[in-house]
């Protein structure tokens, strides 16, 4: 569990995942309606025995794609916007912000208060970019404040994964298709203090968004990086490195013989546990039966 995360409540009894069941609120700092529907699916099926209902929402501005530095800053702004929307609702029970770069989740936490619980009456803009550079963009104002439910997880899927693979101290690599990401990726390993068991990324050939438009090629390239990772670094575990490669994360469970960890799975097991609320399958990185050559 991130050490930035409240301790969570007492675990109480689940409610049928209806109308009016609390809600999980995914947001994707994309512009990507596709890909908030293939990851909003990913987390229904991941929480469908808790209780929750996920609401996937699609920021309504930004990159197409967040493939560099200067993506992530860009989306962190329309994540607070999003985030704000979803809030007013009055049932979000929990916020996942699904990039695996974790882009405006810092400041989301700032703006609620999660020390205290408290009501703020608007969030910090980016200021520095969410990845430690100078150069993010202005403040994001918001409208009156929203009573929030106390307390209210934020959770990244990049760190949520991130934890999940180091667990116990396990080395763990990370295969992604975003190399001009390699730098962000290592500071935010770095940031998190799981350095020591990190093993490395490993990157596709290729643009990023020539392979999105190729499944097929995508799956072939990144269980190519994948098991670089465990011939080449001894990687214990292989993070994929982003929430809209959900669906080739799951096909690759049967292609490694050590634990896949997915973001957004990982990322619905970290609310789950910090709602209280207990999932029916705890894991879905269980290695496949195929051998790793």
């Amino acid at each position: 569990m991130s050490r930035h995360q409240p301790s969570p409540p007492a675990p109480g009894p689940a409610h049928p995942a209806g109308p009016g069941a609390p809600a999980v609120v995914l947001i994707n700092p994309n512009t990507s309606a596709a890909t908030t529907r293939m990851m909003t699916a990913i987390a229904r099926r991941t929480l469908a025995a808790s209780g929750l209902r996920v609401r996937g929402v699609t920021v309504a501005a930004g990159p197409a794609m967040l493939t560099d530095p200067a993506a992530l800053r860009e989306a962190a702004p329309h994540v607070l916007a999003a985030a704000r929307e979803a809030l007013a609702s009055g049932d979000c029970a929990a916020l996942i912000v699904a990039a695996f770069g974790d882009p405006g989740v810092s400041e989301l936490r700032a703006w609620l208060g999660e020390a205290d619980g408290g009501t703020p009456e608007s969030p910090p803009g980016p200021g520095p970019g969410p990845r430690g550079t100078a150069d993010g963009p202005g403040p994001v104002p918001l409208p009156a404040p929203v009573t929030l439910p106390v307390p209210l997880p934020v959770v990244g899927i990049g760190e949520a994964a991130l934890a999940e693979a180091a667990e116990g101290g396990r080395r763990f690599g990370i295969a992604t298709t975003t190399p001009r990401l390699a730098a962000a990726i290592d500071a935010h390993v770095a940031r998190m203090g799981l350095a020591a068991p990190y093993t490395g990324t490993r990157f596709t050939s290729g643009a990023p968004e020539h392979l999105a438009a190729r499944p097929d090629a995508l799956l072939a390239a990144l269980t190519a990086a994948a098991r670089a990772c465990v011939v080449r670094g001894g990687a214990e575990a292989v993070v994929i490195g982003g929430g809209p490669l959900g669906d080739a994360a799951d096909a690759l469970r049967t292609r490694l013989a050590v634990p896949v960890v997915a973001p957004v799975p990982a990322a619905c097991r970290q609310v789950a546990r910090l709602l209280g609320v207990p999932l029916e399958d705890p894991s879905d990185d269980t290695p496949g039966t195929a051998p790793t050559p």
